[in-house]
């Protein structure tokens, strides 16, 4: 299953709030509670906060085969 819990950390790491990312950067909120439960976020998307963040993929994302 894949989890967002290097997403939290990056942000945290970069001092970025979703409100910033919502507000400031045009992610939409659907995103963000998207991420929060665990669902699936497109690449596209995934491309976008990456290019926000300034970071990789697994900055963002990791694949946890305990979760699934």
């Amino acid at each position: 299953m894949i989890s967002y819990e290097p997403f939290y950390q990056t942000l945290k790491a970069k001092e970025i709030t979703e409100y910033a990312l919502i507000f400031k950067h045009g992610i939409s909120a659907n995103t963000i509670q998207r991420m929060k439960h665990g669902k699936a976020i497109t690449t596209k998307t995934l491309n976008v906060l990456c290019f926000i963040l300034d970071c990789e993929v697994e900055d963002i994302i990791k694949h946890d085969k305990e979760l699934g």
